[in-house]
Order: structure tokens, then C-alpha cells, then sequence
């Protein structure tokens, strides 16, 4: 069979189409570049890495008052001056990744729940508060446990 003599049918050329067009969209919606937004976002899990030569989760100085950073899977905040809170990243809803601290809140990205500062749910669906992580201030690091 000559190659000018094959047909394929208009159907499989527009489907073909059709999720070429949907892998680019969601290829460009894959990124794991995170870039704080305007909004007041002061945190992402690249901007606040561990340092694992000392064992901090963060210095205090990178943990805003009033707002926190999230470091692989510990959220840290400071709701008041001096005053340091750990979390579990862990959304109590339905067990999504917590990915900002914004406007005073512990955003998750899934369904839209909001945790305050202090971990307890501050708009749901999540009806139970964020798992409580010890963490403690050695010098100028926050370090587990």
C-alpha cells in the first residue's frame, strides 16, 4: 500500500488533535516552580529549605510573626513575636499538602480549607485542627523536637 494511498479518518485526526492540545495544557500546568504571589504569600517550600549539616528546620528569622514558612512537611509560625508553633503539612480534610501561609492562614490548595496560625481551623471543610509537631528554638534555628 502506497503511502499517498492511506486514509485516515477525519475522527482520529481531530481526537489526535484533541489530546496533543490537552498534554500541553497540562504540561504547562505541571510546573513545580512556586513564585510568592501579591496576595501577602510569605512562604513555599522552596524558601525555606532544612538545613541538614545542623538539623534546623529554618533560622527564626525566616519565620515572619504573624504569618510562617513550610519546610518539607513541618509548617512553622510565629503567631506572636518569640512565640513558635509546629504543624503537620497534612491538610486534616482529605490529606493534601498544606502549600502556603498567607494573610494569616495555613492555606491548602485541594478544597480550600484554612488553618490559623495556631493550627485550628479557621474555614473548612477540614473540621479537625492540623497534627501539632514539637519543634524548639535552639539559638537562632528551629529544629524538631
Amino acid at each position: 500500500m502506497p503511502f499517498d494511498d492511506l486514509q485516515i479518518p477525519r475522527q482520529h485526526v481531530l481526537r489526535g488533535a484533541g489530546l496533543v492540545l490537552t498534554a500541553g495544557a497540562l504540561a504547562a500546568c505541571g510546573s513545580s516552580e512556586e513564585t510568592p504571589a501579591a496576595s501577602g504569600e510569605t512562604s513555599s517550600p522552596a524558601e525555606a529549605p532544612a538545613d541538614a549539616a545542623t538539623g534546623a528546620l529554618a533560622k527564626t528569622a525566616d519565620v515572619p510573626v504573624g504569618s510562617g514558612v513550610i519546610v518539607e512537611d513541618i509548617v512553622i509560625t510565629q503567631p506572636a513575636a518569640g512565640e513558635f508553633k509546629g504543624f503537620s503539612s497534612t491538610c486534616t480534610h482529605k490529606g493534601c499538602k498544606v502549600d502556603k501561609v498567607a494573610d494569616g492562614t495555613i492555606d491548602c490548595p485541594c478544597h480550600g480549607s484554612k488553618f490559623n496560625l495556631d493550627g485550628t481551623v479557621a474555614h473548612g471543610p477540614a473540621d479537625k485542627p492540623l497534627e501539632p509537631k514539637t519543634i524548639s528554638v535552639e539559638g537562632d534555628s528551629i529544629v524538631l523536637g
